[in-house]
């Protein structure tokens, strides 16, 4: 039984047993009660503790003739809801039974109270309507919940909980906070990315989409690709950046559609898996200031700073907050469509590791309001851990945060079909939550458990709960396997045969060698078959190890080449902020300006590093913009820029067509057709061999620079692949095999179209012929810091 305070109505119900008595019309009583509150939000103003004490009509009703307390208050021209008791499961709001139910979690909490309100008052602020829960009936164990029926369309719903406001404690309740429900399938607010809300407001108020038993989506049986991941090539782009130029040409600029658009060109790239910079809902104007740098204003444009977990970015879609969100979600289910009817896999980059509430200082949009010491890592004494560098610390290993963590990661699966997700600073994922006790986790106390909060786990319920999901292990579950706390997992990360990682590591050691620091040949060689120091061990295979070489955060691929240093003035930090070793080389001038031989140079070095990820085992993954050479004048910290900085040029691309983005095309589909390029095991003596400048005969000496061998391919025969990255020239003595001959195909010290000799290429035969007395006598000659591949041929006398 519950006192509920509408509004529109009041009604007094027992559990699932609509009213059948007459409705009692108090609008006199309604209007004094509103014309007496200082307010404009209705009856938010009004006491509602004095209004319960309202005297209430009894009347019967139809569940055996009980006696219940009804209260019905009807102001003119308002929606009527007929409010149950409701369900504690599933949580979230969820349309069945001809009527919606809530459910929230909430252990702390001493009172919950559903508001909805109409798109028009979330404009102004106001909430249409209250629905006070009784803990004694709308609660079930630590679950408050409400199932209504009514009217709801162009309806959204949030929460306002009260109870204990003490930070030392870790509570921070406040009934004056309209929350989102953590739950919530679309959170509606601004329409367009970049405008700020009523009175120039960055944080405008924000509530959740009603479910309806109406909404659908005609996925024409789309069903999961589910590519073999050592087939993969991986490209991590930002939506927004990616159309967002004019240059773009596309009918709805920056947006889940746009993208559609332009899914030709990562199909003409060779790609057949996009990773999503993060799609979940967030606020671009968190960071919203005036740059005097550039003179326009800073943005979150990366989006690491999540608040809604269900949500996509409503403000990524061509429609804005169309019909309450739903538009935006079917956008972007569209987009899954299109990219798996292409032949395209879609990762999602997932932000668990913390929220964009931040820390003590931030603002209370969802998680603190409705259970900051669940939600949150916490001190002894109230504080936030920090082991993401953004304020706090999300609890993951908490029961019913990991839990919440897996619904999430679910209905992504299940409901907008993507294909698995790059989970941000997961190292944060493996850490001790807060009040750690082995007894609630695995059952038993630990013999010398000494666990403290934050501290890792070698076997975190969250992970160990992910990998042996049902629906989770079925999809591609990265890593990046760090955070901010100097917890470096690479090669590490708790994996249970299934996980893969961002390959920070070769990242590292592929720049040294290539711009030809001493002392890495060993270590580059290793990250050409895979890293199999890192994974072969602890049982995984070369396809655990995404191989990059540029990703968001750091030097594009053209200013690892243009840049000794960070050049982040355009931040408006004072060229503070990102990273100081880049392990970059400009090639003997900084920045874009420089002389002919440079520049020559610098497209080598860029053609070296491509292909070096082209043919080396594991994952390649491509940064948005570095196949056609994008620049960010040398900022390795990007996140606040939208602008030209971040976006995608199209016309630098179709300048780049003839150059560079044509030897990645032809980089890309070369590994496709090689079998031996994309192994499902880590290369033994028996398909690879290493050289050095003499056959069989590799220097793994400090002060080498050279690295070459040969690889055994069924489609292919045997490739021949080498690099120089000494600054002196070299001529090498090739492998001999009786009876056939190497043919060139790649050399990166060529211009293009001679750095990729395809079939099609009129000069091609003259081009092999000026190395034909070389070749004759087994013999190649490689220019300083170059690379090239070469296929065994049938010879004259074969």
């Amino acid at each position: 039984m519950e006192l509920v305070q509408c509004a529109l109505c009041l009604v007094y119900t027992p559990k699932f047993s609509p009213l059948k008595s007459e409705y009692v019309n108090l609008n006199t009583k309604l209007r004094k009660q509103s014309q007496n509150n200082n307010s404009n939000l209705g009856l938010i103003g009004t006491d509602l503790k004095n209004f319960a004490r309202m005297k209430s009509l009894v009347v019967n009703a139809s569940d055996g003739g009980a006696e219940v307390e009804t209260t019905v208050v009807e102001k003119p021209r308002l929606r009527r809801f007929q409010v149950f008791e409701g369900y504690p499961m599933p949580f979230g709001a969820t349309a069945r039974d001809g009527g919606v139910n809530f459910a929230i979690f909430s252990s702390n909490a001493t009172s919950a109270t559903l508001c909805l309100m109409s798109l028009s008052d979330l404009q102004e602020k106001r909430v249409s309507v209250q629905i006070s829960l009784d803990p004694l009936t709308n609660k079930t164990g630590e679950v408050w919940h409400v199932f209504l029926k009514g009217d709801f369309e162009d309806m959204l719903y949030a929460y306002k909980f009260d109870g204990k406001f003490c930070p030392e404690e870790g509570h921070y309740y406040d009934s004056s906070h309209i929350l989102l429900d953590p739950y919530a399938k679309a959170v509606v607010s601004r329409g367009e990315f970049g405008a700020l809300g009523p009175e120039d407001d960055c944080w405008p108020l924000m509530a959740c989409m009603v479910p309806s038993s109406m909404d659908e989506f005609d996925w024409e049986g789309d069903l999961p690709l589910k590519l073999p991941q050592r087939d993969l090539v991986i490209y991590e782009m930002h939506i927004r950046g990616f159309t967002r130029h004019e240059s773009s040409r596309t009918e709805f600029p920056g947006t889940y559609l746009s993208l559609v658009e332009k899914l030709d060109h990562l199909k003409e790239l060779g790609v057949n898996c996009i990773e999503l910079m993060p799609c979940h809902e967030f606020n671009e104007l968190e960071y919203y200031s005036y740059n005097s740098v550039l003179g326009d204003y800073k943005m979150n444009f990366w989006g690491y700073s999540t608040i809604n977990y269900f949500s996509p970015m409503t403000r990524y879609s061509s429609v804005g907050i169309r019909d309450c969100g739903r538009d935006a979600i079917n956008e972007f289910k569209f987009l899954i469509k299109e990219t798996h009817r292409r032949g395209i896999e879609v990762l999602m980059d997932v932000v668990f590791n913390h929220t964009a509430e931040g820390n003590e200082k931030g603002p209370s949009l969802s998680f603190r309001g409705v259970d900051n010491s669940v939600f949150y890592m916490l001190a002894p004494k109230g504080e936030f851990y920090n082991y993401s560098g953004c304020g706090n610390t999300f609890n993951c290993n908490h029961l019913v945060v990991r839990q919440f963590i897996l619904d999430s990661l679910r209905y992504w699966v299940t409901e907008m079909h993507v294909d698995g997700f790059r989970f941000d600073l997961a190292s944060i994922l493996t850490r001790g939550s807060s009040l750690w006790d082995a007894i609630n986790v695995y059952g038993n106390p630990i013999e010398d458990d000494m666990l403290t909060t934050g501290t890792p786990l070698n076997s975190p319920p969250l992970i160990d709960m992910i990998s042996n999901d049902p629906i989770l292990r079925g999809v591609k579950l990265i890593a990046e396997a760090w955070d901010c706390g100097g917890l470096y997992q690479v090669g590490a990360f708790p994996h249970w045969g299934i996980w893969s990682e961002w390959n920070g590591k070769y990242r590292d050691i592929v720049r040294q060698f290539i711009k030809g620091t001493d002392g890495f040949s060993g270590a580059f060689a290793e990250c050409l078959c895979g890293s199999p120091n890192l994974y072969q061990e602890g049982g995984r295979k070369p396809w655990n190890s995404i191989n990059f070489i540029c990703a968001h955060d750091g030097f594009t691929l053209a200013d690892l080449v243009t840049y000794n240093n960070k050049h982040n003035l355009a931040n408006g930090e004072d060229n503070n902020d990102g990273e100081n070793h880049n392990n970059s080389w400009n090639c003997g001038q900084e920045g874009e300006f420089a002389s002919i031989a440079v520049k020559k140079l610098r497209k080598r070095q860029m053609r070296n590093f491509f292909l070096c990820l082209m043919v080396s085992q594991g994952v390649p993954m491509i940064y948005m913009g570095d196949e056609y050479g994008h620049t960010k004048g040398g900022n390795n910290n990007s996140y606040c820029h939208d602008n030209y900085i971040n976006y995608f040029r199209w016309d630098k691309k179709e300048e780049s067509s003839s150059d560079f983005f044509r030897f990645c095309c032809l980089m890309t589909k070369f590994r496709h057709e090689c079998e031996s390029l994309g192994l499902n095991d880590f290369p033994t003596a028996e398909r690879l061999q290493w050289h050095g400048h003499v056959p069989g005969k590799p220097d793994w000496s400090d002060t080498s620079r050279f690295v070459a061998f040969t690889l055994i391919d069924s489609r292919k025969g045997e490739l021949y692949v080498a690099f120089n990255t000494s600054h002196l020239p070299v001529t090498i003595t090739l492998p001999e095999r009786p009876g056939y001959r190497w043919e060139p195909l790649v050399d990166t010290s060529k211009y293009a179209p001679f750095d990729f000799l395809t079939r099609d290429i009129p000069e091609r035969e003259t081009a092999i012929e000026q190395y034909a007395h070389f070749l004759d006598a087994n013999l190649y000659p490689m220019l300083s810091y170059s690379s090239i591949i070469l296929l065994l041929s049938p010879g004259d006398n074969a």
